[in-house]
């Protein structure tokens, strides 16, 4: 004749099993994360803002600038405005330009 486990051990096992499934649902909610993370990334990366077309890179100077083929739009990444106005300080035609930053 089986014998009934106690009802501390059947709570024991149902808290195993609810805690394997629960670190399961956590683990496949990240990944599912993580895909749609990567999946927007793909589809956006590198388009332009404004009409969504591929964005290519020019090089200005010191730095590579994001130009739409498009509408002509030029994005800038963090902090490359700056090091761009720094190295035309001396330029006239900038100079307007500058005043108007405060720079």
């Amino acid at each position: 004749m089986p014998v009934k486990p106690s009802e501390n051990e059947e709570k024991y096992f149902r808290d195993l099993e609810l805690k394997a499934r629960l670190e399961k649902l956590a683990k496949d909610q990240q990944a599912t994360a993580e895909a749609e993370k990567s999946r927007l990334k793909e589809l956006h990366w590198l388009h332009c803002p404004k009409c969504g077309q591929k964005l290519g890179q020019e090089r200005y100077g010191e730095v590579e600038v994001d130009v739409c083929a498009g509408c002509k739009g030029l994005w800038l990444d963090a902090s490359e405005l700056d090091v761009i106005l720094e190295s035309a300080k001396g330029s006239s035609p900038f100079r307007s330009f500058l005043k108007i930053l405060g720079k």
